[in-house]
């Protein structure tokens, strides 16, 4: 009899870096056993909604508006929030594939809806970016703006304000259904969502308990790296976090590229002959067709101490 291949669950957000396309090579590395689980740079919490522990399970980030949001979506009901998105979709007159299929729209899906949308997408960007951001109402616009927007991406300028452009995709059943599974998981996990700096979380791990950290990585460029927010200094002091569980015996995995483009992470190999390197078969197609040279390969890994 074959065996049936696990179905990881995806985040309701298309997290750059997300691990969800690596999960069924990093779960099985991961303990057995697991009293406390914490999810360090959760992003879009793929590991998180896949991974079981015994007790408390945390997802710690420092991107403060999806945090908000998934403390939200923990919170509401299903029916609530789906209500309410339907609402300002219809207020802001956004595209209802699901509903009206792309011809309403004059378009097709090859192309995308990002002409019909763009005018009403910016709308409602404008109005998120110049309002207070501390209501179920606008945490789910700031979810419609990653839906709608540009590959999924999430970014903020200097001023705080929210600046991806219009994308080719909208609110679609597979985006909702995703978003109703994504609120259930969470839900049944209970997981506590808290936005902090990794060097300022405030949760007593001790042994038994295992942290799986995906932090930027060092030597590539994404939206969640911009406006040199992780430097080497960044990169030393969760190296230094993890000697230090380490030390106390707690377990955990790191996820990293020690090569990527043609660099070299020096830090990050220098640090890494203390504890195991698993190697993930894993590339970036959709990333890399503008480099000339194709053989310059990323290797990404999974790093433990067990």
């Amino acid at each position: 009899m074959l065996q049936t291949e696990v179905e990881f669950l995806k985040s309701c957000l298309n997290y750059t870096g997300g691990k969800h396309k690596l999960l069924k090579q990093i779960n099985p590395l991961f303990p057995k056993n697991i009293n406390n689980f914490i999810d360090l740079f959760c992003g879009g919490a793929n590991v998180a909604i896949n991974v079981n522990a015994q007790e408390f399970m945390y997802g710690i980030d420092n991107q403060k508006e999806v945090i908000r949001l998934f403390n939200t979506l923990r919170q509401s009901d299903i029916k609530e929030v789906m209500n309410l998105i339907n609402s300002i979709i219809s207020d802001y007159n956004l595209s209802e594939t699901n509903k009206y299929g792309y011809t309403k729209y004059d378009c097709e899906s090859s192309v995308g809806l990002a002409a019909y949308n763009k005018e009403h997408y910016l709308n409602l960007r404008s109005d998120y970016n110049s309002r207070t951001k501390n209501t179920l109402y606008y945490d789910l616009v700031f979810y419609l703006l990653t839906v709608y927007g540009f590959n999924n991406q999430i970014r903020f300028n200097k001023k705080g304000h929210f600046n991806i452009p219009v994308g080719k995709r909208d609110f679609n059943d597979k985006v909702r259904r995703n978003l109703e599974k994504f609120m259930a998981k969470i839900k049944e996990k209970n997981i506590k969502f808290i936005n902090a700096d990794f060097r300022e979380m405030k949760i007593d791990i001790e042994e038994g308990d295992f942290l799986y950290a995906d932090p930027p990585y060092l030597i590539s460029t994404a939206t969640y790296n911009e406006q040199n927010s992780w430097t080497e200094k960044e990169e030393k002091d969760l190296l230094r976090l993890l000697d230090r569980l380490n030390e106390r015996g707690v377990k955990f995995a790191l996820s990293n590229v020690l090569e990527h483009k043609g660099r070299e992470n020096t830090i990050l190999k220098s640090w890494v002959k203390n504890y195991n390197v698993n190697f993930l078969a894993y590339n970036y197609k959709n990333s890399n067709y503008q480099i000339k040279d194709k053989t310059l390969k990323t290797s990404e890994v999974l790093i433990t101490n067990y």
